[in-house]
This record gives structure tokens, sequence and C-alpha cells, in this order.
């Protein structure tokens, strides 16, 4: 089995407030956890978030707490998530299926994108 460059990518990137223009960036914190958890069981811990001009998260990827499943009937067990998103500041999250970093960092900055396309006008 091979390296795991998007791994090693997500982990450089600890710690990197990266300029999005007009006053809006992103911050990623990401580390390795001592070994995986029932909680995190790809030994992940990370928070990618997208903030305005005043510093307000307006998108976020992380898995610093649990949620429930919402998608889940209500007559299945319900499964709590740890990895989710939040699509507004004051949004609880909604799970987010995590497969691997290079894929949590794709979908991070194509969210990143549709969000900048609808907060500026050019």
């Amino acid at each position: 089995m091979g390296r795991d460059t998007g791994l090693d990518t997500l982990l450089e990137l600890d710690g990197y407030i990266i300029e999005q223009g007009n006053g809006f960036w992103v911050k990623i914190e990401a580390r390795l956890q001592k070994s995986p958890t029932k909680e995190k069981p790809h030994g992940i811990s990370y928070s990618l978030t997208l903030h305005d001009p005043y510093g307000q998260r307006i998108l976020g990827y992380d898995n610093a707490h649990a949620v429930p499943d919402k998608r889940k009937s209500k007559f299945s067990a319900r499964r709590i998530e740890y990895d989710h998103k939040h699509e507004s500041l004051k949004d609880k999250g909604s799970p987010y299926e995590f497969a691997d970093a290079y894929q949590l960092l794709k979908d991070f900055f194509e969210d990143v994108d549709k969000v900048l396309k609808q907060h500026i006008k050019r």
C-alpha cells in the first residue's frame, strides 16, 4: 500500500490560514491521534473552516463533537456521527461521510468555492 499523500497534505496544512480574497479566509487544523477511536476511526482530528471578513465561521468541516444522523428513519437505530459539516454559524452540523483526507480537502474547497460565489458579487 502506497503513502497517503492526501493525509500528508492535510497534516502539512495544520495551522495554516489561507486568504480567499475580499476579506474571506480559511483556517485548517489537523492532527493525528495516538490511535483510532470509535468516534474517529480514521485517527485524525480536524477542523477546516471558512470565515467572513468579520471572522464569523460561514462553513466548517470537523469531527470535534457528535451530531445525530437525521437522515436515518425514525424506525432505524440513530447513529451518532462525529465527522460533520456546518453550513452556517448557527448550524449544529449534519453528518459528513469521511472517505479519506484527500476527499475531505476536495469536498471542503469545492464548498468554499460555492459559498464564496454566493457571498462575493462580482
